[in-house]
């Protein structure tokens, strides 16, 4: 479903990152309406700033994904201020570091709640109002770690292979129904997410200051770019979308080399995917 100048798009984690860049970008683009929500009421508020500055209507809502009632909440007060909705991009994420040993099963629910139950809710949410209105787009967030997984990444990878599958499935379902589902893959994106990441219950707590460093080293694409990728992904009905030539190569080598992709990878970046020193 094309972004028009019609179109109210629902963006969850807004107050930075992607989703601050698909909040200023689609405004430039001079849709009817944004609405913004994410836990983080300052940063969401800059984004609102962003957008107005941009010349669009924007409307803000502090929103755990986490919690169904909050996020049906978000979907009613958005049709309640634009008259309706167009677009959901389930993008609200995070991260935990560590091994699978390292990590607590608090750490990995307190992660799944945010990544896969957030997408689930959003779907949920405001799938019932693109049923009222006979059209509609979702658009999940899911990763290039939802195509490989390596090691120091279980829970992350775990989130984010089930939203794949969760968006691919739910795309077969609703063929022909108006409602249009797509799934993102970004590659390095220049975001604060690793610095902003939890450490697990038994982490070593210098691998903060290394996956950060690591990170900065690994991501290339700018937030306002892999925004422009999703949007332009979007108007030409792309069920997958892929962000970066890493996120583009991952995704081939992974196919052409289902059981060694991990050593192939680490041979052509000249660096290996993993904190821990053996």
């Amino acid at each position: 479903m094309r972004l028009d100048r019609d179109s109210v798009i629902a963006i969850t984690g807004a107050a930075s990152g992607i989703g601050r860049g698909l909040a200023k970008r689609a405004a430039e683009r001079g849709v009817a309406g944004v609405a913004i929500a994410d836990v983080n009421e300052v940063g969401l508020n800059e984004t609102a700033d962003i957008v107005s500055a941009a010349g669009g209507k924007v409307s803000v809502h502090v929103v755990d994904v986490s919690k169904f009632d909050q996020v049906q909440q978000f979907a009613d007060e958005t049709v309640a201020e634009h008259g309706k909705v167009t677009h959901i991009v389930n993008n609200a994420g995070v991260g935990v570091m560590g091994t699978f040993e390292q990590l607590s099963i608090a750490d990995i629910e307190w992660l799944m709640g945010i990544n896969y139950w957030g997408v689930v809710y959003g779907c949920k949410a405001f799938l019932a109002k693109f049923r009222e209105q006979g059209s509609g787009h979702i658009i999940n967030i899911s990763s290039v770690f939802g195509l490989i997984a390596p090691e120091e990444q279980s829970a992350y990878c775990s989130s984010k292979f089930a939203v794949r599958g969760f968006t691919e499935s739910l795309k077969h379902e609703l063929a022909g129904s108006g409602i249009d589902v797509s799934c993102v893959h970004p590659g390095g994106i220049l975001t604060e997410i690793a610095r902003n990441s939890r450490l697990g219950e038994n982490t070593p707590e210098e691998w903060k200051a290394q996956g950060a460093k690591f990170f900065d080293k690994v991501a290339k694409t700018q937030p306002d770019t892999a925004a422009d990728v999703i949007l332009d992904g979007i108007n030409a009905g792309e069920v997958r979308i892929l962000i970066g030539k890493d996120a583009k190569a991952m995704n081939l080598i992974s196919r052409l080399f289902p059981r060694k992709y991990l050593t192939v990878l680490e041979r052509l970046s000249g660096h290996k995917m993993s904190l821990r020193k053996k």
